[in-house]
């Protein structure tokens, strides 16, 4: 097998250059993987708009990606798990394994976890935007035959909205808003219904992802700029939703939310805001009783994630707008960033 490889490697805002690499050595513990779909995240979009996302600012040039369908190159001898040639999905958080969160299940809390392609460590851990990838083998989830790369490469942001989903509880029969139509907003909205919500209204501003939520199955898209915003919950609703999902990560978004919510109810925040702290309406959250719940990715829900779309119960082929080669990474880092036409687009890796 060669040393080298070949990378998409971030060097900067817009600044992204394919080009050779040391393919990364195989730790104990660890596969070798050989990358054979790679999907584009908002983050992904945030270090190549901007040179970095939130107080992450990269120290070196490296390799974005962590939405990845692979197959396994090679183990190592302390590894029994797997076999070479079996694809897989990854969950790019390593988290250590040791400390009080992932002893009592909850490792997606751990503060010592490691990201595919984020530079949250010093240096950053490079990323799936290259041909091999190392990663621990209990990280990697085994793709049976019916989930093609597309869709492998998927599991990693649907297990985001299914964790935020799973988070609120018993959605059967529960009326859900969830605000922000982008990827991980309709893929909420996707889970929602899954789990019995119903009606599953979903809001934004652009009217091209509104129109994007009811074709893939939103039972009503809202305006929350319309002027007319709260008669139409009144008439969808009564009294306001059972469930709020904030997705859209805008904190105006997020304090509309409290408006929307009836008694009782609940929001989760999905969507990461520019802002650490901002105001927040303690006396709703008291005279209503709304539980406000935060979702930090995924929990432990990738193989759940497979089982329901290996079953067909979840569609994300849907979800899918575009599919790019390794070395125009750059056209398609740009056309994952025109949120009113692309959805998810992904990297074909070509081997």
């Amino acid at each position: 097998m060669k040393l080298n490889m070949n990378a998409a490697v971030l060097h900067g805002a817009k600044d992204i250059r394919f080009e050779a690499r040391r393919r990364p050595d195989l730790n104990p513990g660890m596969v070798l993987l050989r990358n054979r779909r790679v999907g584009i995240c908002g983050t992904d979009l945030h270090y190549y708009e901007l040179g970095y996302c939130a107080s992450f600012v990269p120290d070196r040039p490296f390799v974005l990606g962590h939405e990845l369908a692979a197959e396994i190159a090679a183990v190592a001898d302390d590894v029994a798990t797997l076999k070479i040639g079996q694809r897989v999905t990854v969950n790019p958080a390593r988290s250590c394994g040791h400390c009080d969160y992932c002893k009592c299940g909850r490792p997606n809390l751990c503060p010592n976890i490691i990201m595919l392609g984020s530079a949250s460590t010093t240096p950053p851990t490079d990323g799936a935007l290259a041909e091999f990838v190392t990663v621990r083998a209990d990280q990697c989830h085994v793709l049976p035959e019916e989930v093609d790369d597309g869709l492998g490469a998927m599991i990693e942001p649907f297990a985001v909205a299914l964790h935020a989903v799973k988070r609120a509880g018993v959605l059967s029969g529960k009326r859900v808003l969830v605000i922000g139509a982008g990827t991980i907003g309709l893929l909420v909205a996707t889970a929602a219904r899954t789990f019995g919500g119903v009606p599953v209204a979903v809001s934004d501003i652009v009217a091209a992802r509104r129109t994007k939520a009811v074709e893939l199955g939103a039972d009503v898209a809202l305006d929350p700029s319309a002027n007319d915003l709260q008669e139409s919950v009144r008439e969808l609703t009564g009294d306001g939703f059972d469930v709020v999902f904030e997705a859209s990560g805008s904190s105006r978004a997020l304090r509309g939310a409290f408006n929307l919510v009836r008694r009782g109810g609940t929001i989760v925040q999905v969507g990461t805001l520019a802002a650490e702290d901002i105001p927040t309406p303690v006396n709703q959250v008291m005279l209503k009783e709304i539980n406000f719940l935060g979702s930090m990715r995924y929990g432990n829900v990738f193989d759940e994630a497979i089982r329901l779309v290996t079953s067909g119960r979840v569609h994300l082929q849907p979800f899918i707008s575009g599919v790019f080669r390794l070395n125009e990474s750059a056209d398609a880092l740009r056309s994952a960033a025109d949120k009113s036409k692309s959805l998810k687009i992904q990297i074909q890796l070509e081997f």
